[in-house]
């Protein structure tokens, strides 16, 4: 069946799009965006007076904990949520149980994913066998299973010269890396180095941790060409050091959470486990500039992190604690909140969940019509969202088979009313 969606607030940030029109959805893709569109025979009309439609979001790093975790999150409780959230297509890493570093698992996966069939979800095939740092995976054929890209998660190589290596294969096949920044030596506290750290007495980070590790992917890309994706980024000095490697005219992009978007350490309080996350929460000058390189495209996405913790996981002291946080559900809200507390241009603010981790995943390889974009000819992925609807973040309010989030209790903007997935309403709000 075909849809028109009339008189609704159109957001296309690819197209700087931003006018009251109709949508003509036809055989799963955009038809036509104008005014007064008429509605065909076997066209299913939708009066959204009031709501914006937007493309469906991007989300460049979303666990769902199966398989191997389902204690923690199932495929059918994460997609709920992704839904919920406006999310059309996500990112999956590689640390599952087990790892994705053979083609039968991440076969597996997709076949057990299409049972669930209304996002699309793209696996990061592990770079070397297990995780572990040592083997190099066979990307060709896990690529042709169906992985997008290859990634270490957050695991660290220890090994430079199987760092190489790998950038060396992938780089002749067209593949790319998506590499957290980390140093395993230095990366071992649980909170961001300074005086907040010091005052708790928690085993603290220190930027280098980041830095160090960063100067050396840089490096070694600079001498192989390989297409790199910084995964998290978290301080200033990072930033920096992506901003010069963009000069340089390196084939490099990367992306930061949510909850580095918006928090500092001085939100961890006392020993709160909600704020332990990895990376960690870093200083308020962090904090600005990873906002400011959103702002002037050093940072080129923002992501969930979205990683269900259950509560064996957080009601642990802080330096025990699991890190990570649900996020599905909160990244348009989030996102729509840092535009409205710096008084950014709204398009400019959902570029970068929308287009521009779209435009990191087509740069990463993905074919096919271009996603997060409202262009004629493109999937029907649309968010049909209340912009002036406030709703606070509780266990009751998210679908999330985990509620841990450091945002619990907070009130926020836009409310996701309907997700559709290739011209399909695969979700919509009661009441």
């Amino acid at each position: 069946m075909n849809l028109l969606l009339k008189n609704a607030r159109v957001l296309d940030p690819a197209n700087r799009m931003d006018q009251v029109a109709d949508i003509l959805v036809e055989q799963g893709r955009i038809a036509a965006i104008g005014q007064q569109l008429a509605a065909g025979e076997q066209t299913k009309v939708l009066d959204l007076t009031g709501k914006t439609v937007m493309p469906g979001l991007v989300d460049l790093a979303a666990r769902l904990r199966e398989p191997g975790y389902e204690y923690r999150g199932t495929l059918e409780s994460e997609l709920n949520a992704a839904m919920a959230g406006g999310v059309t297509s996500l990112v999956l890493p590689p640390d599952t149980d087990p790892v994705l570093d053979e083609p039968g698992l991440v076969e597996m996966l997709k076949h057990r994913t299409r049972q669930f069939d209304h996002v699309s979800l793209f696996p990061l095939g592990a770079m070397t066998v297990g995780l572990k740092g040592e083997v190099i995976t066979e990307m060709g054929e896990l690529s042709e299973a169906g992985c997008i890209a290859f990634s270490q998660a957050d695991r660290p190589v220890v090994d430079t010269n199987v760092l190489l290596r790998a950038m060396q294969y992938a780089r002749s096949f067209g593949f790319s890396l998506w590499l957290r920044a980390m140093d395993p030596w230095l990366s071992t506290g649980v909170a961001a180095s300074g005086a907040y750290a010091g005052r708790l007495g928690l085993p603290s980070t220190p930027e280098q941790a980041e830095t160090v590790a960063l100067q050396t992917l840089l490096e070694l890309q600079r001498s192989v060409g390989v297409h790199l994706h910084i995964c998290r980024l978290s301080t200033a000095a990072g930033v920096e050091l992506v901003r010069a490697a963009k000069a340089r005219g390196l084939p490099v992009t990367c992306d930061v959470s949510i909850n580095n978007l918006h928090l500092t350490d001085l939100d961890i309080g006392y020993f709160d486990t909600r704020m332990r996350f990895d990376p960690p929460l870093r200083s308020q000058r962090d904090r600005l500039a990873l906002r400011q390189g959103l702002l002037d495209g050093t940072i080129d996405a923002i992501c969930s992190d979205h990683t269900p913790v259950d509560d064996d996981g957080k009601n642990l002291p802080f330096s025990e604690a699991e890190p990570g946080a649900t996020g599905l559900e909160l990244l348009l809200s989030m996102t729509v909140k840092w535009a409205q507390d710096d008084g950014i241009d709204l398009l400019t603010a959902l570029s970068c969940v929308t287009a521009n981790p779209a435009g990191v995943l087509h740069t990463s390889g993905l074919q096919g019509p271009k996603l997060g974009s409202l262009e004629i000819g493109a999937w029907a992925d649309l968010a049909v969202v209340d912009l002036d609807a406030y709703w606070q973040i509780s266990r009751d309010t998210l679908l999330s088979q985990s509620w841990h989030t450091p945002f619990e209790g907070m009130e926020v903007p836009a409310r996701v009313c309907a997700t559709i997935v290739r011209g399909k309403v695969v979700w919509e709000r009661a009441g």
